[in-house]
């Protein structure tokens, strides 16, 4: 049986020979979703479960957001939290102490050397309390006014004035009894620092002022009675009178005179009269 082929060319083939070679031709169900579809939704899904995209979601840079979202833009940095230390103020307190202590020392070194440089009499007229007879009573210092038998003084202890001619041995001597005042005022002139006491003084303090007069050369002690002060010493022509032998003038006038306030330069005194008593003598009645 021949079929003919319509206008226009080109043979279509029958739904009966379509259906034959082809099992596509099959109709789907009622309700069934094309093919391509399911597979787009299968294919969505496994997007969705895909590891790598969970991946590349965290792999999103924290200082952004996604575009619509809430607070979206660049992320503000967070700035950093201070931390407080404590100051290690015991280092520091220390560091400040020695440095201190030592421009106190330069200090109190460069106010010795000015102190040293000056002219014993300026380092004198420093001392509270001290009476200086050159300038009060210029006659009482002049020296070499030599005069045997007792001598009236019109202070006591004398610190210069006429006087014998031999004087008391000045070299660290320490005398436990009242000695002649003629004598020890020639001392005086040679150099020497006189320290008397009364005889009332306690023996501590007693002891105390021996400390600093045994074994130091141009330097003589003795008791005195009548003393208006517990401690009176005397260089020439200079007077300190104190209460007690923990006065630290005692040291300054020691250290001021000794020697310097001698009008008989390169005096000795040594050999001099080493016998106590208050009646002066000359040297041959030693």
């Amino acid at each position: 049986m021949s079929i003919s082929t319509p206008a226009g060319g080109g043979s279509r083939p029958t739904a009966a020979s379509t259906d034959k070679k082809s099992p596509a031709g099959k109709k789907s169900p009622a309700g069934a979703k094309p093919a391509a579809a399911k597979g787009g939704a299968k294919s969505a899904s496994a997007t969705k479960k895909s590891p790598g995209t969970k991946g590349a979601s965290a792999g999103r840079s924290d200082t952004t957001r996604p575009a619509g979202g809430k607070g979206s833009g660049p992320r503000k940095p967070i700035k950093p939290v201070k931390v407080t230390q404590e100051r290690a103020w015991g280092p520091i307190a220390l560091f400040v102490a020695v440095g201190v202590l030592a421009l106190g020392i330069i200090g109190y070194g460069g106010w010795a050397a000015y102190k040293g440089s000056q002219p014993f009499e300026e380092r004198a007229d420093d001392i509270a309390g001290i009476v200086n007879y050159r300038k009060s009573d210029p006659e009482m210092v002049k020296q070499g006014d030599h005069r045997q038998g007792p001598i009236n003084y019109e202070v006591v202890p004398p610190p210069a004035g006429p006087h014998n001619g031999t004087w008391q041995n000045c070299m660290g001597d320490v005398y436990d009894a009242p000695i002649a005042s003629e004598h020890a005022v020639h001392s005086l002139e040679h150099g020497a620092v006189w320290v008397t006491y009364r005889s009332d003084l306690p023996k501590d303090q007693v002891a105390k002022l021996a400390e600093k007069v045994e074994g130091n050369e141009f330097m003589l002690m003795s008791p005195v009675d009548n003393l208006d002060k517990a401690i009176s010493l005397q260089a020439w022509g200079y007077q300190l009178k104190v209460d007690n032998a923990d006065d630290g003038r005692i040291d300054e006038f020691i250290k001021t005179m000794r020697v310097n306030a001698g009008v008989e330069q390169g005096a000795t005194c040594s050999g001099g009269i080493t016998a106590t008593g208050t009646t002066p003598r000359e040297l041959g009645g030693m």
